[in-house]
């Protein structure tokens, strides 16, 4: 099996400037965030870095408070893309030269059978109980069908419990009240890096809390099987190196499948990272949210609620929400899994403001027990059309020979356009990614991930086929119009995650 190149390790250095990044997922792309204070050079790579937003931003407006102005500056500094492409958005009638986003992590392809689904008589139910204040965990009900939805896809040992369960409106304010409650203020969590960029927002805008970037590296050196690896070896480098610099850490994050990897952990992964968490007496975030959108049947995917026994179970918490793997990002669905009752608790209580309406927990509730569609129809086809859009574009840029990562979850590849930057620098990266918009198709840069190697970019295939195709069009002008500063190493191949060919 062919890697990226490998290289020797190189020494620590850290990174005092922010890992501040922006929602990819729901602002389209735009993302730009300042500079880092030491941008990587081509001598020395960072293998972890603290990051404070805080530290950033001055108050720009008289009629906020500080905090105010730091939330309107994640607002204002992701606009770029997302306003552009908006003012512009591709329609195949009304505006055939518009805009196609290949930058939002969504899934378009089944609106078909969910909008059959949601339509069926059983959806729309108006009780008085439905119109009223729930349990601020939310209705039994539905989270019994959470416990019996988890059981089943997650492959619980045990069945899973009711009282376990909270639910509330998506995983971003999972993450902020997970931080909120878990953290002091100025307290960090560890996240391997790249990583899904509005987490930064998530964990900081309520409970001020940092983001300790662990640094993947493309290159596979020592024992490692395949790019971007995280191994507990570099965990345990950063959780030293922010103790160096007087941050303490409170937990892990882990996205898994990865955000923008596509990569699965393993089950002895996930272990791993766990008894490391536990020596360290640390929370682990498991963020889970596209684990029905694993299209490759050799990726792999096990739950972190799968193992017969948690290292920690009163610090390990699972997510999942309903945005990704049934496409209805609209819809504002998520779900935390604690055998913790005191965070379970203390979350239930902000549920006050990230609650979800009655009418929409008695749609998730018939949705969620609805077995046979989802196993029979939906996941099905899904994880068709999903595999088929990934076969095409991976096809796509094959042709164009650009590496990618092969990663068979969730809805993008990351792909390598390194050799279109003459310097190697951010700056260049984000003159690439000005292009693309310019050629009418919006992408996501790394650096909008906390990617140190300029040159990667997510790429969303999870599209009807007229736009995807339109818009690899315009990814491939653009291509073609720049010439590459140096030729593909030789070992530089697509690769899965698993280390097989597929």
């Amino acid at each position: 099996m062919s890697t990226l190149p490998q290289k020797n390790p190189r020494p620590l250095t850290s990174c005092p400037g922010p890992a501040c990044t922006q929602n990819m997922d729901s602002n389209g792309g735009a993302g730009l965030r300042r500079e880092c204070c030491c941008e990587p050079d081509q001598k020395q790579s960072k293998l972890y870095g603290v990051g404070d937003p805080a530290a950033m931003f001055s108050c720009d407006s008289p009629y906020l408070s500080s905090r105010g102005n730091i939330i309107k500056w994640f607002w204002d500094s992701a606009e770029e893309g997302y306003r552009t492409y908006h003012m512009d958005e591709y329609d195949e009638k009304k505006n055939p030269s518009g805009i196609i986003n290949l930058g939002t992590s969504e899934n378009k392809l089944c609106f078909d059978l969910l909008s059959w689904r949601l339509s069926q008589s059983d959806m729309l139910q108006v009780e008085p109980a439905l119109l009223q204040y729930p349990n601020w965990r939310g209705h039994l009900f539905l989270r019994e069908e959470v416990a019996r939805f988890l059981s089943f896809y997650c492959k619980s040992p045990a069945p899973l419990k009711a009282d376990n369960v909270v639910v509330l409106n998506g995983c971003a304010s999972l993450f902020s009240a997970l931080a909120t409650v878990l953290c002091e203020v100025g307290e960090a969590f560890l996240i391997p890096a790249p990583y899904y960029g509005a987490v930064t927002q998530h964990v900081h805008l309520y409970g001020s809390v940092q983001l300790v970037c662990v640094y993947l590296d493309s290159e596979v050196s020592g024992l490692a099987t395949h790019p971007f690896q995280l191994t507990v070896g570099k965990l345990e480098e950063a959780l030293q190196g922010a103790a160096s610099q007087g941050v303490k850490v409170k937990g892990l994050i882990l996205i898994n499948p990865q955000n923008p990897l596509g990569y699965v952990y393993s089950p002895e992964e996930l272990r791993e990272f766990l008894e490391f968490a536990k020596r360290h007496a640390l929370h682990v975030l498991v963020d889970e949210v596209y684990m029905l959108s694993v299209f490759v049947d050799t990726a792999g995917y096990h739950s972190v609620l799968s193992l017969d026994r948690l290292p920690d179970p009163q610090r390990t918490h699972m997510m999942w929400a309903a945005s990704k793997d049934f496409g209805m990002s609209g819809l504002r669905f998520g779900t935390l899994y604690t055998e913790n009752q005191d965070v379970a608790t203390a979350v239930a209580s902000l549920c006050r403001y990230h609650g979800l309406s009655g009418l929409v927990q008695h749609q998730m509730a018939q949705l969620l027990r609805d077995r046979d569609w989802i196993n029979q129809v939906y996941l099905p086809e899904n994880h068709a059309r999903l595999k088929a859009a990934h076969t095409y574009v991976s096809e796509e840029l094959a042709a164009l020979g650009v590496p990618f990562l092969r990663g068979g979850a969730g809805f993008f590849i990351w792909v390598d356009l390194r050799k279109y930057l003459p310097k190697g620098t951010s700056e260049e990266e984000m003159l690439l990614w000005r292009r693309f918009l310019d050629n009418k198709v919006l992408l996501s840069p790394g650096k909008t991930f906390e990617c140190k190697e300029p040159g990667w970019f997510r790429l969303v295939f999870s599209d009807q086929p007229l736009r995807l195709s339109l818009g690899m069009q315009r990814v491939r002008q653009v291509l073609e119009d720049q010439s590459p500063v140096a030729k593909n190493p030789p070992s530089c191949q697509p690769q899965d995650p698993s280390g097989q060919d597929k």
